[in-house]
């Protein structure tokens, strides 16, 4: 599987799958345009250590080229200055994946409207919905220059998980289903120009925050089972980054035009690991396991 010579953006990279998606197209020999906020000498209000270089860095270090590039993706003006920095410099656009979020600390569980912090939710679905599509109105006319480009929209859960379950608060369930959405959408009307659009989630990921949130590593991420049990399911960000990086090298990715995608479905179909040589599925061992109340076992789902 090979990348050479693709030119990305990956929109949202500075941490978590956004990190893991550059990390693996880079694997791959892309070139690959990581954005965020945090850069080594200005810090969002996210307060996150991680930065765009680390992730650059990363990127170039497993054999693709990052590059970093500081953007607010809600401003319109600052995402179309890196396209036509993109345009200037490579003259193309093949892949873009859209993992725009920032909304951990906005939203609010188990809270129904009334109860929610009305400024907080309406800042989570721009950050969750307006960013992704001010990032492909200036993107996707790049893209469409030549044939077989790839729009990915990351969410948290497949269009048929999302459709049967509510996400525990209207702001976060709206934003995680309008990325689907987004998805099917984009896809009618970039097929007329051979380019493809899905969205994809990562099953119960690793991320920074999650790992501190159970005082671990990637590493020693297994302890953290003693905890929770059903974390046994858990998968590293790479993994949907091996998902996306499979789907762009493969010449008839067409065939998913429109679809709702996993990590877990995607290493199925196309036969790659996470970085343990497991293949955890977690979507349907939530289905069949965790809803069910059935002892954390993740035998013959990864």
């Amino acid at each position: 599987m090979t990348l050479r010579g693709k030119i990305a953006l990956v929109a949202g990279a500075t941490r978590g799958g956004g990190r893991g998606i550059a990390a693996e197209l880079g694997a791959a020999g892309a070139r690959v345009y990581v954005t965020g906020r945090t850069t080594r000498s200005q810090q969002s209000d996210y307060k996150r250590p991680e930065t765009i270089e680390e992730t650059a860095e990363l990127v170039s270090a497993l054999g693709g080229e990052g590059i970093a590039v500081q953007v607010d993706h809600l401003q319109s003006r600052e995402v179309k200055a890196l396209i036509d920095r993109i345009r200037r410099e490579q003259g193309r656009l093949d892949i873009l994946v859209n993992d725009i979020w920032g909304g951990e600390n906005l939203f609010e569980w188990n809270k129904p409207v009334w109860d929610h912090d009305l400024d907080n939710g309406l800042k989570l679905l721009r950050l969750a919905i307006d960013t992704h599509l001010i990032t492909a109105h200036h993107a996707l006319p790049l893209m469409i220059e030549h044939n077989g480009g790839l729009l990915v929209e990351v969410t948290d859960g497949t269009a048929e998980y999302n459709a049967e379950h509510y996400r525990l608060s209207p702001f976060y369930d709206l934003a995680k289903v309008a990325a689907n959405r987004m998805a099917w959408a984009h896809a009618k009307d970039l097929a007329p120009h051979g380019a493809t659009a899905i969205s994809i989630t990562p099953g119960w990921m690793r991320s920074e925050m999650m790992l501190e949130h159970f005082q671990v590593t990637e590493e020693t991420w297994r302890e953290a089972t003693k905890l929770q049990p059903h974390f046994v399911i858990s998968e590293s960000p790479r993994f949907v980054g091996r998902a996306i990086a499979a789907l762009a090298a493969d010449p008839q990715r067409a065939r998913w035009n429109g679809q709702s995608l996993s990590s877990g479905s995607l290493a199925q179909a196309y036969g790659f690991t996470d970085l343990d040589g497991s293949r955890p599925d977690c979507w349907r061992y939530m289905r069949e396991v965790m809803e069910l109340d059935k002892p954390a076992d993740a035998e013959g789902y990864r």
